[in-house]
């Protein structure tokens, strides 16, 4: 038997105990506001069939306003961040959560290009800061042999919002014409609601940090406390990264990049998909149905590809492995073409099932490199450029299809940027330190 499953079937008692229990009870709550976030982000793409034929949008216009929501997320991301360390995540997320409902029921009375331009650019400026927010809380809770499969737990909110979203979207979509407004104004007026709710509930349960956890037996919150104190000197007595530092470290930079990468092609599918399965003649009633499918495949592999790499410690090859995959996926979809929806569908699974595989193993690379404020400054600048790919992928895909009139050149050039995801994490290496079995004394 290897160390691996040896430290799995020796694991003190007391420790399995405080990450469970720290786990039901911060998760759900992190998992119910990022579903809110998400849905208010991304629901623009299951509003597309009929909005923008009603105010006139074209494919370039609607990828661009769909994308320069990352614009605003960027520029607030890192102010952002560093108040959450000083103020605590309690108040922060849940000032987050109400700024950005108000902002989100906005996009119902958008008008013409630059209203919705307007009305996304401040969508992310309201919502900067919740996922990094999260990421560095994470790190603040749970010691680095567990973190991947917690991150994956609360990344699977992305999933199950479209999951459960599309064919909510679907049927308000069908609300057109009640009190004289649009099935797409509904939506974005409807979906607002839980994102409020949330606020409130966040801003009573959440709890800053360990040492405040009441919840917790003096036992294991000694214990807790104890590991991530351990863990967090031995990172910093290889090199401790100051905020400037990490900003300006190469090595952070090219974790950018991968970011960046990423999301081109993630944002793409997400805000696209509805129209790519219209285009493969699937009637409106179905659209958000069919879309949600890639999603449901998605789930199972995130889980295990996140576990896989806990019990390894690897990084970088289970982070390669899946971007290959979506590059895989999104090519095959023009070798098949659309006179084959079913297996261009299979495709766009494969494709997804690698793309939403990434985050849970992604966050653990700088992690393992920072600490304190320089963790919360570099993850926030992380998200906050990489980000970007999400407006920049959307973007260039509408224009390419304007242009083509096809998705075939413009899914080829969103295969390649998975690809630079790839080169860029192999270049950047894996610092593995904090992901090796810690020492135990032998069980009694």
């Amino acid at each position: 038997m290897d160390v691996v499953a040896e430290y799995e079937r020796g694991v003190d008692p007391l420790e399995w105990e405080t990450v469970k229990r720290v786990a039901w009870r911060l998760l759900p709550l992190l998992m119910l506001g990022y579903i809110c976030a998400f849905l208010d982000r991304v629901n623009v793409g299951m509003a597309a069939p009929t909005m923008s034929p009603d105010l006139g949008f074209s494919n370039a216009v609607f990828g661009f306003g769909s994308g320069i929501f990352f614009l605003g997320y960027m520029l607030a991301e890192v102010p952002s961040n560093l108040i959450l360390d000083r103020i605590g995540a309690r108040i922060w997320l849940a000032r987050i959560m109400i700024t950005w409902g108000i902002v989100a029921a906005l996009t119902a009375f958008v008008w013409n290009d630059w209203s919705f331009y307007i009305v996304r650019f401040l969508l992310g400026v309201a919502e900067a800061g919740l996922y990094p927010g999260v990421v560095f809380y994470m790190i603040l809770w749970f010691p680095a042999y567990y973190r991947a499969r917690m991150m994956v737990i609360f990344q699977s909110g992305s999933v199950i919002t479209v999951l459960i979203g599309a064919p909510i979207s679907g049927l308000l979509l069908q609300m057109n014409g009640l009190l004289g407004l649009h099935g797409w104004q509904w939506l974005f007026l409807l979906e607002t609601i839980p994102s409020v709710i949330m606020a409130w509930i966040t801003w009573k349960l959440l709890t800053d940090r360990p040492p405040n956890a009441d919840w917790l037996s003096a036992e294991q919150r000694n214990w807790l406390v104890g590991r991530l104190e351990t863990e967090r000197r031995d990172r910093e007595a290889i090199r401790k990264f100051s905020l400037g530092q990490a900003l300006t470290n190469g090595k952070m930079w090219l974790i950018v990049l991968a970011c960046f990468g990423h999301n081109c092609a993630s944002y793409t599918v997400i805000f696209f998909l509805p129209l790519i399965v219209k285009g493969l003649g699937v009637g409106t009633n179905w659209i958000g149905l069919v879309s949600a499918l890639p999603f449901v495949a998605a789930l199972p592999a995130m889980f295990w590809w996140a576990h896989h790499s806990d019990l390894t410690g690897d990084r970088t090859w289970h982070l390669v492995g899946a971007w290959v995959l979506t590059s895989a996926g999104l090519a095959a979809c023009i070798l098949i073409g659309v006179d084959h929806p079913v297996l261009v569908m299979l495709a766009l699974v494969l494709g997804n099932m690698g793309l939403q595989a990434i985050m849970g193993i992604f966050w653990s690379v700088p992690s393992a490199l920072l600490t304190g404020t320089a963790a919360a400054g570099g993850i926030a600048m992380i998200t906050a450029i990489g980000n970007t790919g999400g407006w920049f992928g959307p973007w260039i895909f509408g224009w390419i299809k304007d242009i083509t009139g096809s998705d075939n050149i413009a899914l080829l050039v969103l295969a390649l940027t998975p690809i630079v995801s790839s080169l860029a994490i192999i270049l950047a290496g894996h610092d593995r330190r904090m992901e090796r079995i810690p020492s135990r004394p032998p069980a009694a």
